[in-house]
């Protein structure tokens, strides 16, 4: 109940704030507390419950996902709420301050929120600097550390047509800090950057981070796996052209998927009509139906993370069930709190 109870408590005032507002506090304090006694009113121990996908050693099933902590300020944080791993980010080559504000919206009547953020976040010098003062790595004794993903993205600034550098320049800084690395594609807040997904353009960044990558790796004497993120606004014949592609250029696994851009599921309700991408419950069912097609597509073996929904262990089953290997949450865990990391990660290692 140590995990339930303050959030219980805190959830009424941090809904009474701004969602923004509300989110950079709990991140302020997250930082301050983390690696302190007061960890303890978040923290909870990890359900131990290893899986292997893409040479890594997943500790559980249950990681969060990227954008809740765009500039990797709280990894042991996350950490102490018991994740199997985190991703943080998306980090951009240059700091830039996103789109204007009011950005963040919560639809509480369906569990969900709208966010046109926009790749906010203090760059990659930065955020690499934050990430290695992280001690999670050195902090868990006999178990093995959480996995750590690291997500990269394109400057706001950048014109489509050069993205590519971006995500090389950020692969280049990340890849001696990262477990795994997540190109991150599928944003609906950066103009343009889902028409990455699209045949010729998504062959051409991945062959060229393909390339990037297997110097890096020469150079550095370890292989990181890349992981790439879609969205769930896209139909089967597209899916299945984005699985041919990353099998093509050996990517490592796929995460699906970002926020959603129908607001079917959530006519009519205040803030609806918002500009940005819709997370929570509304986007479980497609990203459930994506997770599916790319299972199909992909074969038993390729590594799928699902995400998107995620607001109970019902809807973790429910992402393996549809075919995705390990879960990742965010708009769950702030709905939720701490709790639903052991929850999920309790009812799949029960199967």
């Amino acid at each position: 109940m140590s995990l339930l109870l303050p959030y219980a408590f805190a959830r009424p005032f941090l809904f009474g704030l701004d969602p923004e507002q509300a989110h950079e506090l709990t991140i302020a304090g997250l930082e301050r507390t983390q690696n302190t006694p007061l960890a303890c009113v978040y923290g909870g121990s990890r359900v131990e419950d290893p899986v292997t996908l893409a040479g890594l050693r997943f500790p559980n099933k249950v990681g969060l996902a990227a954008g809740l902590d765009k500039n990797a300020r709280c990894i042991d944080g996350f950490a102490a709420m018991g994740f199997g791993f985190v991703e943080v980010g998306t980090v951009t080559p240059k700091a830039q301050p996103g789109n204007p504000k009011p950005r963040m919206f919560r639809l509480p009547q369906r569990d969900a929120l709208i966010n046109r953020l926009g790749f906010n976040n203090d760059g990659l010098d930065a955020f690499i600097a934050n990430v290695q003062r992280a001690r999670f790595r050195k902090s868990t004794g006999s178990k093995p550390p959480m996995l750590l993903g690291l997500n990269i993205g394109k400057n706001a600034a950048t014109p489509i047509e050069r993205a590519t550098d971006d995500y090389v320049q950020c692969l280049e800084g990340v890849y001696p800090h990262a477990d795994y690395v997540t190109i991150n594609i599928s944003s609906p807040n950066t103009a343009n950057l889902r028409t990455l997904q699209s045949d010729e353009a998504l062959d051409a960044l991945l062959g060229t981070l393909a390339e990037r990558r297997k110097s890096l790796a020469a150079q550095q004497g370890r292989q990181v796996p890349l992981f790439v993120k879609i969205a769930p606004d896209l139909d089967e014949s597209q899916v299945a052209v984005i699985a041919t592609t990353l099998k093509r250029h050996g990517m490592d696994g796929v995460i699906a998927t970002n926020t959603t851009l129908s607001r079917e599921a959530v006519a009519g309700l205040p803030h609806a009509n918002e500009a940005g991408g819709l997370s929570g419950a509304p986007v479980r069912e497609a990203s459930n139906r994506v997770i599916a097609q790319l299972r199909a597509a992909l074969g038993k073996a390729f590594p799928i993370i699902g995400v998107g929904g995620v607001m109970s262990a019902a809807d973790a089953r429910a992402k393996l069930a549809a075919g995705a290997d390990v879960v990742q949450i965010y708009t769950g865990l702030i709905y939720r709190g701490p709790g639903i990391v052991r929850e999920a990660a309790s009812a799949l290692k029960r199967g």
